[in-house]
């Protein structure tokens, strides 16, 4: 027979579903007021204050004035490149990092980790490390968004404690049956360690969808920018008479009544077109997501 709830307990489970309903439109809304504002009329949107509940007046301008700019799918090209390869190097690095950092029987082990620990709070400042891209060859290539962000000592922390967290009995027996280190990483620790797995590459993949400051600092190359600096560029750098996107001119608007109007909308547009992405992808790791977090920070 199932238990009747007393009032306490009613009123405690209102106030959460209040709480929760409130909470899950505050992270909503604004994703909406941008998609809405993306498909509004410039000038009714312009005009328009307080809440957007529905566009106003459905018009495809905005996309059609930044899908004419080359550059925009050169950077979708390069952001794609640069989250691809570079996610790749970052899943191998980390892992390999956390894996020999999980060794029991590693020496120094608690001297090392006090070095990599070091360089999570200090560093050298931006000039300085700059200056050391520069000099290695890590300026205006590929390689200069790959790189430098290889490895994110934090992320391979919270793996390198995931892993720990594997039973050793499992590694032994694979010792006793002749694995080798490799074949144990691979069969063994990789496949039990798929939640925190997915979170790590979560977390590197929208850092490197995100990525712009390094782009900024260590490339000159329009043809090399990815999509956030030619975002930041739009959103921040044009000037009250006309919406530019690329060195080349790829949209102008002349008429300085529609220019404010048009800036608006093509910068909501952008927002849409540079996040929409990276958000269709969390659905498919969000099952890890907590598991993957929990496992990777209970056991030091």
């Amino acid at each position: 027979m199932r238990k009747r709830k007393t009032f306490g307990n009613r009123v405690f489970d209102v106030v959460n579903y209040v709480l929760l309903t409130m909470l899950t439109v505050a992270c909503l809304y604004p994703i909406l007021h941008i998609i809405f504002a993306s498909f509004s009329d410039p000038a009714k949107l312009v005009a328009h204050k307080g809440l957007l509940l529905k566009p106003l007046g459905f018009t495809l301008d905005g996309y059609k004035l930044i899908f004419k700019d080359n550059s925009l799918l050169v950077g979708y090209r390069n952001t794609m490149i640069y989250v691809g390869l570079g996610t790749l190097v970052n899943m191998v690095m980390t892992v390999l990092g956390a894996y020999v950092l999980s060794r029991r029987d590693l020496y120094f082990k608690n001297i090392i980790m006090i070095v990599i620990t070091v360089t999570m709070f200090f560093g050298g400042g931006l000039i300085p490390w700059f200056l050391l891209m520069k000099d290695i060859g890590l300026y205006n290539n590929l390689w200069a968004m790959i790189l430098p962000t290889a490895l994110s000592t934090w992320n391979m922390i919270i793996l390198r404690t995931g892993f720990q967290a594997i039973p050793l009995e499992l590694e032994e027996a694979a010792t006793i049956d002749g694995a080798s280190q490799a074949r144990i990483l691979w069969n063994v620790i990789l496949p039990l360690s798929k939640a925190t797995l997915a979170v790590i590459f979560l977390y590197y993949l929208v850092g490197n969808w995100n990525s712009w400051f390094n782009a900024m600092v260590l490339l000159k190359d329009r043809n090399l920018f990815p999509l956030q600096l030619l975002m930041k560029e739009i959103l921040v750098a044009n000037d009250s008479t006309a919406t530019t996107m690329g060195s080349a001119g790829g949209v102008v608007i002349d008429s300085a009544g529609s220019s404010t109007a048009y800036r608006e909308l093509v910068k909501y547009c952008m927002i849409v077109v540079s996040t929409i992405p990276i958000l269709l992808v969390y659905p498919f790791l969000q099952k890890y997501f907590v598991k993957g977090v929990y496992v990777g920070s209970i056991k030091g």
